[in-house]
């Protein structure tokens, strides 16, 4: 059996899964998989509403790719706004933040699905999410919503090779978690940061640079970009550029960490 055919009953099992489900609210951020989700849902010929939550936390550029995403598979589509800041508990920043978070989130998907006459609320969660530190999960369980990317025992690596075979524009898109991790685990998370760090990584896409974070530390920024992308922030004229941005946004130093970018790194 080619590896196509084996990669064809993985989709056929999730979409026949999905399909069981007649009617489903999808937790839908543009990312590699909300969007593989949703057009699993699509592909399943359920009743599905896609919904977006803008907040303070979610990069800018996320919001744009999200819009672009629901237009080209041509979804049913709510926009909703929320403030995770509004939380104490969210904004002191424990390391439980994300439950605080998707707690809130999943409540509100909930009420929307329950008033529209949806059955169930999907989230994007694929199994390699279980090998990581996810408070998320937690709410997803307490609110009874359903992961099926995880329920079809599809890992990251499934979701974007099915992607490539579907043709979706995100199979190789970076991990892009929310503005909130930027921040070390006790360090207060405020409007004026979140949006201090929106405004840095956006600029540093603007030059060109890729696969980056830019981690706040209050008074400081520590940049972390690809190995392969550090080189070109060395030079003379790119690095005064930055600097000087930075500067603008408030950041009084910026650093540039050399051991590269790594996703998750402040859960250590």
């Amino acid at each position: 059996m080619s590896r196509f055919s084996r990669r064809s009953e993985k989709l056929d099992h999730l979409t026949d899964l999905i399909g069981s489900m007649e009617s489903v609210v999808v937790a839908f951020s543009g990312g590699v998989d909300s969007t593989f989700l949703l057009k699993a849902a699509l592909l399943s010929g359920v009743k599905c509403l896609a919904v977006t939550a803008v907040s303070p936390t979610m990069p800018q550029h996320d919001h744009i790719n999200a819009m672009e995403m629901i237009k080209m598979l041509g979804a049913g589509h709510l926009l909703i706004e929320r403030s995770e800041l509004e939380s104490p508990d969210f904004a002191k920043n424990p390391r439980d933040r994300c439950f605080y978070c998707k707690d809130q989130l999943f409540e509100r998907l909930k009420e929307i699905a329950l008033s529209k006459g949806y059955r169930f609320v999907l989230d994007g969660s694929n199994l390699d999410d279980l090998g990581d530190w996810r408070p998320g999960r937690k709410a997803a369980l307490k609110h009874g919503v359903r992961s099926p990317l995880i329920e079809a025992g599809l890992g990251k690596e499934d979701v974007r090779r099915l992607s490539e075979e579907l043709k979706l524009p995100t199979w190789n898109k970076p991990s892009s978690p929310c503005l909130s991790s930027r921040f070390p685990y006790g360090t207060a998370i405020t409007l004026e940061g979140l949006r201090q760090v929106d405004a840095a990584e956006s600029f540093l896409r603007s030059l060109g640079f890729a696969e980056l974070r830019v981690r706040y530390h209050k008074e400081s920024a520590r940049i972390e970009l690809g190995e392969a992308e550090i080189p070109r922030m060395l030079d003379a004229t790119i690095r005064a550029e930055v600097n000087t941005y930075m500067k603008s946004l408030g950041f009084k130093y910026i650093s540039l960490d050399l051991e590269g970018f790594r996703s998750g790194r402040l859960n250590n």
